[in-house]
């Protein structure tokens, strides 16, 4: 998959709607890029990188928290839904 560079200022606006590390704990952040960052064209591996990780962040044997597990869990759905846009 061939993507094109997203223009400059828009990064820079969308990293404005994200809060910084510190700021928020990461499941806050993870919601944050995703409400931002819907439409952004990635490269399909990516995607199959970050499901691989999200699922196992979701075993409860590693201690995340409730809002940890409920974000990577609406993570892996959204980004099954962009690599298989027609299932």
């Amino acid at each position: 998959m061939t993507t094109t560079p997203a223009p400059r200022a828009l990064g820079r606006g969308v990293a404005q709607l994200i809060p910084q590390p510190g700021d928020v704990s990461a499941a806050g952040r993870a919601t944050a890029s995703l409400a931002a960052l819907r439409t952004v064209p990635v490269h399909a591996g990516v995607l199959e990188a970050a499901v691989a990780l999200l699922e196992e962040l979701q075993d409860p044997a590693h201690g995340a928290d409730d809002a940890t597990v409920a974000t990577a869990a609406a993570t892996v759905t959204l980004l099954r839904q962009a690599l298989h846009p027609d299932t």
